[in-house]
């Protein structure tokens, strides 16, 4: 019995391709959202809030002390990263998760600016960023390695003048040439 190399290989295709069903939703999903960063933050969306907390006397400078009485003012629980006195009344405190507070210690009044992770997205853009590192790299390099398979296998899944001998042939062209098109393009 004579080796059936288009099984092997069909089967390659059908399992490996269910297989990173999942991943290549995730990384459709998230690099859609990702090519169109320019309008908008894929991962978060911002909210402001405008609040005053009255004056806050502060001799001289700032101080550590004065930033943890102005986020008790401001019933904030959360530890802050860093702070940064902008002039002799204004100071902006950070936040381990992105989010900021600027006070005008004058007036009291105060901006929040609080960033939250998109529901969907910002766990796809997560894995798809490469955010975890570590294991997850090897993850991602082994996804992409099976990607390479998939396309490789695809192409000859089909024979004769539907397969690569024929259609399939020109449309592998076209999608090898589009890319180097838009390279010429760009650079």
């Amino acid at each position: 019995m004579a080796f059936n190399w288009r099984k092997w290989n069909a089967a390659v295709h059908r399992d490996l391709g269910y297989l990173c069903f999942g991943l290549t939703i995730i990384y459709a999903v998230s690099g859609i959202a990702v090519n169109h960063i320019q309008g908008w933050n894929p991962s978060y969306t911002f909210e402001r809030e405008r609040t005053n907390i009255g004056p806050f006397k502060v001799k001289d400078d700032v101080s550590d002390q004065d930033v943890i009485q102005i986020l008790a003012r401001l019933g904030e629980k959360r530890p802050h990263r860093s702070f940064f006195q902008k002039g002799p009344a204004e100071v902006d405190i950070f936040f381990r998760e992105g989010n900021a507070t600027a006070v005008n210690l004058r007036t009291g009044d105060v901006v929040q600016e609080m960033a939250k992770p998109r529901p969907l997205l910002y766990p796809m853009n997560f894995l798809h960023l490469n955010h975890p590192k570590k294991t997850w790299t090897w993850m991602a390099d082994v996804y992409a390695v099976s990607l390479a398979v998939l396309a490789i296998t695809g192409l000859f899944i089909l024979k004769g003048k539907k397969g690569i001998r024929g259609r399939g042939a020109w449309l592998t062209a076209a999608g090898i040439l589009i890319p180097l098109l838009f390279l010429f393009l760009y650079i």
